[in-house]
């Protein structure tokens, strides 16, 4: 269903963490593996890179807030999503 989006993040090689939104996941990870147009500039020759979270989110507008939340983190919170010991916040 195309209100159905998810709120994802990316490891990189070095350890760097990314965060985006997408409907598909797994459609939207093998963009930013092949390193062409569509995936993330960002991630563009820091592979091999791990889908590392992902979580439902809502519609656009909602998974636009958590990306933007979960950005303002430090890396220890981020961590602490990945390994499932912290949760997205609620919706406000």
């Amino acid at each position: 269903m195309a209100g159905d989006w998810f709120v994802y993040i990316v490891r990189t090689a070095r350890g760097a963490l990314y965060t985006g939104i997408t409907t598909d996941v797994a459609r939207r990870f093998d963009e930013h593996r092949a390193g062409g147009a569509k995936g993330a500039r960002s991630l563009r020759g820091k592979g091999p890179l791990a889908l590392v979270f992902s979580a439902p989110a809502g519609d656009r507008s909602r998974a636009s807030q958590l990306e933007w939340q979960i950005k303002q983190w430090p890396r220890a919170q981020k961590e602490a999503l990945v390994r499932g010991e912290l949760r997205l916040p609620d919706a406000s």
